[in-house]
């Protein structure tokens, strides 16, 4: 979930959606501006893309990262 200056959502989300683990953008109306979900095989390649790819995109004003674990 993540937060972005006033009129960048669409920009965002088009940047969003060609990032690496990316499977899944949402424009929302909530406390959050994005939710995007990523899919990352361990936590350290989580790590690197929310730190070296999501977080780097100048217009996003800050994130909140919730890790869910998939049970058979």
């Amino acid at each position: 979930m993540m937060n972005v200056k006033v009129g960048t959502d669409r920009d965002v989300v088009n940047r969003l959606r060609g990032l690496k683990g990316v499977k899944e953008v949402y424009e929302v109306y909530a406390v959050y501006d994005i939710v995007t979900i990523i899919e990352a095989e361990t936590m350290g390649e989580l790590n690197e893309i929310v730190n070296s790819e999501v977080r780097k995109i100048e217009s996003v004003t800050s994130t909140n990262t919730i890790i869910a674990e998939k049970y058979p």
